[in-house]
């Protein structure tokens, strides 16, 4: 029998399920970062993660986007050949149509972070579209569908290569995480894809990542097949690097390990290998001809009863309207610090176009000397919001800027996620200066510590302009000090020495 889908209920739907996934994770992450967190032994990892699961939530009470960086959302849709679609227009415009109107809803506006042009003008197309859609034709009369979206950050770290047969995953696995850095937001997932050509790798290595976490179900059963023992393998090995939360060093990394495989040619081992950030977000749901996807949020009786707060006994308090150059070089690696006053921001396209002005030798509509700048693009403010969620972007895309910016501009401290490159580690060294980290996967929470905000400069950057910022509190930790310390060298060097230990200590016992 043939199965009708209304084009209105295909909108409908996608643009329930991109507005359901920026507000709540799914269960099995909250449960696995749950129990991450209880056996968690490294403090910065651990506040880290108190702060990952405040904000989520917090974002379930409030209805807002978990991270600022709403991401770009993939479609993956398993169409019944006895399925027909009610519209004139093509699948690609109708989940358009549902993406779009998900990302404008007014109740809470999603970032637009989609440029038109890859190569170009790179102009931002202000509504989210397009999504990158996958239709793949089944036997049948429903339309499976899985939404997701994913934010560059974890993006950005896809990883591939082309293996010879006989060579080892589990070895290019363990060399190619620690390159990866913390820009992925740790802990998360890793999505393996194994076989196939080089674009069916990566596409199962992407897809694999919409299954549940089943890790620590995996681990308490123990294994049945190869893959499983394969899956657990490549967890525990990943965990021992030491990597932790946000790059600080501790016991999680990733959360889970999920590896698909295909049919591949004799003289090849495609694979590809790609992380989901501690912004995991996707649902799924069928249409069967009925009417539009039911798609129920979570109970907050699943979240753990957790309410990160400031610790003004373990933390330094900084006033930015009086911050020295003496003062930062008194910062601590690793130390935390709540950050209040003014602060400016900035990230790729305003870096960009400051570098455009000096070379022109024009001046600038903004002063840097002597201030500290957050790496940002925050979601619209609702309702009685100051700003909306404003988490940390990756600062590594502000490297090829920052000698710029702390030599020409005078900049004291700059505030993002990740770590630095040696280059700009030895900038920061030589003009005295400082790196912060805010907690990426936190950006509701964030913004709780914004009391104002403004734009001074490059208004038509839209999400990238120039704000003034005025802070209250805002937890931050030393990444980089002064003397060019990092810890995102130091920790997870300390953790995986750590963990290298306890293993020997056990396997000689």
């Amino acid at each position: 029998m043939t199965t009708r889908i209304a084009e209105a209920h295909l909108i409908q739907s996608v643009q329930d399920a991109v507005q359901i996934i920026s507000i709540y994770h799914p269960l099995d992450f909250i449960h696995h970062m749950a129990q991450a967190y209880e056996l968690e032994e490294s403090p910065a990892a651990r506040d880290a993660m108190a702060q990952i699961l405040t904000n989520s939530r917090l974002c379930a009470e409030g209805h807002r986007p978990i991270c600022q960086d709403t991401g770009i959302v993939n479609i993956f849709m398993r169409v019944g050949m006895d399925v027909q679609f009610e519209t004139s227009r093509s699948l690609q415009e109708v989940c358009d149509e549902g993406v779009r109107r998900g990302y404008l809803d007014p109740d809470n506006p999603l970032r637009a972070s989609i440029v038109a042009d890859a190569l170009f003008d790179r102009r931002n197309t202000g509504d989210n579209t397009p999504c990158m859609l996958y239709v793949e034709l089944v036997p049948g009369n429903t339309v499976e569908v899985e939404v997701a979206a994913k934010g560059g950050g974890s993006e950005n770290k896809a990883q591939f290569v082309m293996l010879n047969p006989n060579e080892s995953l589990e070895e290019w696995v363990l060399r190619t995480v620690p390159t990866m850095g913390a820009g992925w937001c740790p802990p998360g997932m890793l999505g393996i894809g194994v076989g196939g050509t080089a674009e069916k790798a990566m596409l199962m290595a992407k897809q694999v990542l919409m299954e549940s976490m089943d890790m620590a179900q995996l681990r308490a059963r123990g294994p049945q097949t190869d893959l499983e023992a394969l899956r657990i393998d490549l967890y525990e090995k990943v965990n021992a690097l030491g990597i932790g939360a946000q790059g600080l060093g501790g016991l999680s990394t990733v959360l889970d390990v999920k590896i698909r495989s295909c049919a591949t040619h004799a003289a090849s081992k495609p694979v590809a290998m790609i992380p989901n950030c501690a912004a995991t977000r996707h649902v799924h749901f069928v249409l069967d001809g009925s009417g539009p996807a039911d798609l129920q949020p979570p109970a907050l009786s699943e979240w753990p009863d957790m309410h990160w707060a400031p610790d003004f006994k373990a933390a330094r308090r900084v006033d930015l309207n009086a911050l020295t150059r003496a003062e930062v070089a008194s910062w601590k690696p690793g130390e935390r610090l709540l950050l209040s006053g003014r602060m400016l921001t900035g990230r790729d396209a305003a870096h960009q176009r400051i570098h455009d002005m000096l070379a022109r030798g024009e001046s600038l509509p903004v002063d840097f000397r002597d201030r500290v700048i957050y790496y940002v693009g925050p979601v619209k403010a609702v309702r009685d919001e100051v700003v909306g969620p404003a988490g940390p972007t990756t600062a590594t895309r502000m490297d090829a800027y920052t000698d710029m910016m702390l030599g020409q501009m005078g900049l004291l401290a700059m505030v993002g996620k990740a770590e630095r490159g040696g280059q700009t580690t030895e900038a920061i060294q030589r003009h005295r200066a400082a790196y912060l980290i805010a907690v990426g996967g936190a950006a509701y929470l964030v913004s709780k510590a914004i009391r104002s905000a403004r734009v001074v400069a490059f208004e038509d950057l839209g999400m990238e302009a120039i704000h003034e910022f005025e802070v209250r509190d805002m937890p931050v930790t030393v990444a980089v000090d002064s003397q060019g310390e990092s810890v995102h060298r130091s920790g997870p060097r300390e953790w995986q020495q750590r963990i290298a230990a306890r293993t020997l200590v056990r396997a000689r016992s």
